[in-house]
């Protein structure tokens, strides 16, 4: 199983738990498609565009279970980003842990059991 992680707000997912799937952030709906990173790309991720947020959870992700919907696509530095052209089903999410943020803004990424 190869494992990607989506950054999302605590309410935002607590609405997709009620509803059954989760179809994305505004940027995501503005981009057409769910946001990804893999674990090597959270910390990157996590300081280019959350900085100084709370309230974040990790949803790990069992790609393997996404299909063609699942795009790899070059961002940032021409790195390959995982980029879900689709609703997540919850019945494809492994994990679900809360990010701690520090005094200073940063964030310490969670992990997830092997």
């Amino acid at each position: 199983m190869r494992t990607i992680y989506k950054i999302c707000d605590a309410p935002a997912w607590r609405e997709a738990e009620l509803a059954g799937v989760y179809r994305g952030s505004a940027d995501d709906s503005r981009d057409g498609f769910i946001h990804f990173s893999t674990a090597e790309q959270l910390a990157g991720t996590l300081a280019r565009h959350y900085a100084g947020k709370t309230g974040l959870l990790l949803i790990a992700v069992d790609a393997e279970k996404l299909g063609p919907a699942l795009r790899w696509e070059a961002s940032r530095g021409d790195e390959l980003f995982p980029h879900l052209y689709g609703e997540l089903a919850l019945g494809v999410v492994t994990g679900v842990r809360e990010i701690a943020t520090g005094a200073d803004g940063s964030h310490s990424v969670p992990e997830f059991a092997p």
